[in-house]
Order: structure tokens, then sequence, then C-alpha cells
């Protein structure tokens, strides 16, 4: 009898712990779309592009940087940014060096960075036309 009672205990345990792993896979699942998809803020940020690249060993993404002068003379501030759109990378590639205006929305908390490395993604990018500073030179 006793040796009976010892493969049921041992087949509910084994059930409770594939459910509470299964019910840990989903949370982590449902955290990490909800992340993605609801954004915490968005704004803009504008300054000159100086890097924009692919890259990962086994997720791919697009990240980029945006020096951003306050005044001259003073070394930029640069702003790291992630582009999760695989349209959009050709324009943000082709406005490498130029004044742009980014335009992004914010999600902290994601659970991985497969899916990028920052938590500013990029969706919006306007070059910036402006007759009096129409090239901006790097501090040295």
């Amino acid at each position: 009898m006793n040796s009976d009672a010892r493969p049921g205990f041992l087949s509910r345990a084994a059930r409770m712990l594939l459910w509470l792993m299964l019910s840990l896979v989903l949370l982590i699942i449902l955290w990490t779309l909800f992340t993605l998809n609801w954004s915490y803020g968005d704004g803009e940020r504008a300054g000159v592009l100086q890097k924009f690249s692919r890259k990962g060993w086994v997720c791919k993404t697009y990240e980029g940087e945006l020096a951003l002068y306050v005044v001259g003379g003073v070394a930029p501030e640069i702003w790291h940014f992630s582009v999760r759109d695989d349209s959009l990378a050709p324009t943000i590639n082709q406005a490498i060096g130029q004044r742009v205006r980014l335009h992004y929305t914010e999600h902290p908390l994601v659970p991985t960075t497969c899916f990028a490395e920052t938590r500013y993604f990029v969706n919006r990018v306007e070059p910036i036309k402006d007759a009096t500073n129409s090239q901006v030179t790097p501090v040295q």
C-alpha cells in the first residue's frame, strides 16, 4: 500500500512543477509583450546622427547614437537609441552625419536585449534644414 502512494505523490509533484514552470514562462511572455507594446513615454530629440549599425550575435538589432550639442565648444551628450522597424533603417542610415530630429517611445523593463539594447525606440526621423547652422562641427 505504501508503494502505491509514492508514485501518485511523485507524479502529482511533477505535474505541479510542470504547471509552475509553464505559468512562469507564460508570465514572462506576457510581460515581454506588454513592455514592447506599451510605451512609458514618448518625445523627440534633435542632434547630429553620428552612428547607426545593426548589431547582435543571435538577435540582430539596429542601434544608433545621436550627438546632442547644447553649446558650441562643449562636448556633446551622446544619446543611444534603438530602431525596431526594418523599413526605417535605410532612411536613418542615409542621415548619418546630418542634423536630425528623432521621435521615440520609451519602453523600460523589457526583460531581454534581444529586441533592443536601449529603452528608446525611434519610430520617425526628420532632417533639420537650418540655414544658420547648416553643418555642425564636432568639438575636438
